[in-house]
């Protein structure tokens, strides 16, 4: 990689905000460039229909083949089975439930073949239970499946779970770098070692199946998977890919492949979703078919050819065509040119986004090529829909059949019939391993050799031996935050260090070299400190998220309290290591400008120790570790250069590709230009307080009751008194619903601290929320503002009547003006939560978005 500096464009006058609302012109997309000016992007409108519609030419396509041998004497038994099995049966097989919605009699009964966790599924609904209790649950869903007690084949459940950065579902487990990170330490070899570390510890808790790796390559860093990505470049991807199958899988004619400590490979998603318009999640690719093929599709054939066993289906669409039912891509180019043999499973309830689909139903899907539904929730009615097309013609005996076999092939060839019982298996219970010495030194040097030295003016690092050390920043001691999304819940949120009882925050890993060094580190929340420290790090950057959630508009890191902390230690001539954690590349020029030294940690996971082994000096002088990180993605000039990437035209970077400063070849930064930040209305933005069920900063969902307030960071939650129990339901995508379920007095609130809202309340503005009352109120409801408890201003108006009769009516949209609420008695001058919803008692609601907007007239005081 070059070490190259690029300062980019400076000066820009006109408003990023201008852009945020926009979308790149095709044109740009495709070149993948920073724009020449905001305005001009800012006036073209995307083009989502085009005169003629391109297509795939399979002929295009690379032509590889499986390097698995067909193996007659598993063919025999397929088309044995296949002879045998009931269409209930076969039916059944196609289909995948998620844990949190299926039993382990339901598997039995309706012959699923397969099940999985999602991101916020676990035993029991608790994301930090044992590891004991997945074992224990991987063993009732085996005994059920292979029970023929009532006549039927007993073919085994294969059980599959998102292990996407380490065994990052459970608690103990190695949570490795995520996959941004690792693609800056651009090592194959250790790709394959990761691989290798993570089935061993799925293994322990009894799954058969990993949805890894992700192969996306990423073009437009405001998406929220870039952080899945391991790089812009399409080459890093491709080298990493059949090294990761590798670890996870076992090599082809090896003896343990795909079984003892080797499980089942995922590549995923296929194809396109790191190429969407502005980067949007579940959006749609505009590259032609070289780009898609060339950029997006790097991974595939590599990974095909070391032996991968499943492919996943993307949520986007490519020129208005849902990959989930795309026939040319999944049947004539995945299986047709490059020769993949082994089964293609959907994304959750992603079949229901095809044209003429829902989640229930979908033979569209199912003919294009997908041979497995994940249905988490919604998988009984698939299934019955499914049985019914079969039977009406509407998908064929053959395709069927055709489906059921790939899917037997891979349970066949991963041993799974003969396996036993999850917890008789190799590994099966081997608590000791999980996050063992050795896995977490292979996490560790993961992080270490992930780390990128942006600056390091008066080389202040490494930090010398014996040195009076400050940490400070909320990311310093909080393995949660720096192991980012997909990390015990979906999003990565509710965390606490005592989740990781093998994990170092960066701040614990510091303290102990520090102090091995023969130095003094403290650590300090509000960045104070009793007497002048040599040196202070600070340790911040972005909260945890995971997918559509973290989507963004830019990509300015807004928070302003670690700039300022920066700004009040360079004022006091005190030096400074600025440690960034993020899942993309950000525009942080004042943040560089206000530290020596800064890191770019990305998201380094439970091995925080890996920091300080390239931070911090020992008696020689020297760190143990260099930076080998460089960057794999380009790093932005501007807050609205969010799509720049290696090879574009009118490539300008601040950091070029490739850049990564280190102790044996160091370089001024210099001061670079603070332009470019974001417009004020951007950062102090009210009116989005939810949306896909996520409260957005710097609204906090809550629920309060008899017993006091509780904030809710997790998608799920009961308040204090268990008055009112809150879920994670489905609606467009996944859990982008919050549904309350109240049985006894409790109010449900999005809150901030007190804002005056006055202004849109005597603008005639109102809060618009989405809603679905699923079980009508049994006492009364009320809604509207309040304020903080020991400031009462509340202004609540009366809704009972209006949530009885939606009983049972499907979403509807409801307003209230907010002069409503200040005439019941709100203080619309310091309002601490303009929505609060109150019931008395049982009643069930679900929301998805909440809002204030303006009054179209058809706002009032009722709904």
């Amino acid at each position: 990689m070059a070490d190259t500096l690029s300062t980019g464009p400076k000066d820009r006058s006109t408003s990023p905000m201008i852009f945020a609302s926009s979308v790149l012109s095709i044109s740009s997309l495709l070149l993948g460039g920073c724009a020449a000016n905001a305005e001009s992007i800012a006036q073209v409108e995307p083009v989502l229909e085009v005169a003629n519609q391109p297509t795939i030419n399979p002929e295009n396509w690379p032509k590889s083949e499986s390097p698995i041998a067909v193996n007659p004497a598993i063919e025999a038994r397929i088309a044995d089975l296949l002879s045998k099995m009931t269409l209930e049966e076969k039916v059944g097989q196609v289909i995948q439930a998620d844990i949190g919605s299926v039993t382990p009699a339901d598997v039995k009964k309706y012959n699923l073949g397969s099940v999985l966790n999602g991101g916020n599924s676990a035993p029991g609904g608790d994301n930090r239970t044992t590891p004991q209790a997945w074992l224990a649950l991987a063993d009732e869903f085996w005994d059920t499946s292979i029970d023929t007690s009532d006549g039927g084949l007993g073919i085994p459940v294969l059980w599959g779970t998102d292990a996407v950065h380490g065994h990052n579902n459970i608690i103990g487990a190695t949570i490795f770098p995520h996959n941004i990170g690792l693609g800056a330490a651009n090592n194959p070899d250790l790709m394959e070692e990761i691989g290798r570390v993570t089935a061993e510890e799925i293994r322990i808790t009894g799954q058969d199946w990993t949805f890894a790796p992700t192969i996306a390559v990423v073009r437009d860093d405001r998406w929220g998977r870039t952080y899945e990505s391991y790089s812009e470049d399409p080459e890093i991807v491709a080298s990493f890919a059949p090294r990761l199958v590798a670890g996870i899988q076992g090599r082809p004619g090896d003896n343990d492949f795909l079984t003892g400590a080797n499980l089942v490979a995922t590549v995923k998603h296929f194809v396109g979703d790191g190429g969407t318009v502005a980067g949007k999640d579940q959006g749609d690719n505009l590259m032609s078919e070289a780009d898609l093929r060339d950029l997006q599709a790097s991974g595939y054939v590599p990974a095909i050819e070391a032996g991968v066993q499943v492919v996943m289906a993307s949520y986007n669409s490519w020129h208005g065509e849902k990959m989930h039912g795309f026939k040319p891509m999944l049947t004539d180019v995945l299986r047709g040119r490059m020769g993949f043999d082994g089964f293609v499973v959907g994304d959750w309830n992603g079949h229901g986004q095809v044209a003429g689909c829902k989640p229930t139903s979908c033979a569209a899907s199912f003919n294009a090529g997908l041979d497995m539904f994940m249905a988490p929730d919604t998988w009984k009615e698939l299934y019955k829909n499914t049985l019914a097309q079969t039977k009406s013609g509407e998908i064929s005996q053959s395709r069927l059949d055709e489906a059921v076999a790939r899917i037997l092939r891979v349970k066949l060839r991963s041993g799974l019939f003969e396996a036993g019982r999850p917890s008789t298996r190799a590994l099966a219970g081997k608590w000791e391993q999980l996050g063992s010495d050795s896995s977490m030194e292979i996490a560790r040097q993961a992080v270490r050799e992930s780390l990128v030295l942006l600056k390091n003016e008066g080389s202040v690092l490494p930090i010398k031996a014996g040195a009076k050390v400050l940490v400070t920043g909320d990311g310093a001691d909080d393995i949660g935050k720096q192991s980012g999304g997909w990390t015990l819940s979906w999003q990565g949120t509710g965390n606490e260090n005592s989740h990781f009882p093998k994990g170092h925050s960066i701040y614990g890993g510091l303290k102990q070299a520090i102090e091995a060094s023969g130095g003094q580190a403290s650590l300090s929340k509000d960045g104070t400190y009793p007497s002048r420290p040599d040196v202070v790090i600070v340790v911040f950057g972005e909260d945890p998220y995971a997918e559509f959630q973290g989507d963004r508009p830019h990509v300015d890191f807004e928070p302003t309290e670690p700039l300022e902390q920066l700004k009040n230690y360079k004022a006091a001539g005190i030096p400074t290591v600025a440690v960034f954690l993020s899942g993309r590349p950000m525009w942080v020029n004042p943040e560089l400008n206000a530290a020596d030294a800064f890191v770019a940690a990305w998201l380094p996971g439970s091995a925080g120790q890996g920091v300080a082994d390239v931070l911090v000096a020992g008696s020689d002088r020297k760190a143990a570790h260099d930076f080998k990180g460089r960057l794999s993605f380009s790093w932005p000039g501007s807050s609205y250069q969010t799509g720049i990437n290696k090879g574009d035209d009118n490539y300008a970077p601040l950091f070029a590709y490739g850049y990564g400063l280190s102790y044996a070849q160091p370089r001024n930064v210099g001061m670079l230009s603070e332009s470019e930040e974001l417009a004020g209305a951007t950062k102090s933005d009210i009116t989005s307080m939810m949306m896909a069920g996520v409260a957005q900063s710097p609204w906090v969902m809550g629920v309060t009751d008899a017993r006091g307030y509780r904030a809710l960071g997790d998608s799920r939650g009961k308040s204090l008194a268990e008055t009112l129990d809150i879920i994670a339901t489905d609606r467009a995508a996944q859990e982008d619903v919050r549904q309350l379920t109240w049985s006894g007095p409790a109010d449900f609130l999005i809150s901030t601290n007190p804002v005056d809202i006055s202004r849109q309340a005597n603008g005639d503005m109102a809060v618009q929320f989405d809603y679905r009352v699923e079980s009508a109120p049994a006492g009364s409801v009320m809604l509207g503002g309040a304020c903080k408890a020991d400031e009462p201003c509340d202004g609540l108006i009366d809704v009972t009547g209006s949530m009885k009769a939606a009983a049972g009516q499907g979403w509807k949209i409801g307003k209230i003006k907010l002069s409503c609420m200040s005439e019941a008695g709100a203080d619309m001058t310091r309002i601490t939560s303009p929505f609060t919803l109150r019931s008395e008692a049982a009643f069930s609601v679900s929301l998805s978005k909440i809002m204030i907007v303006e009054n179209s007239g058809d706002a009032s005081c009722s709904l």
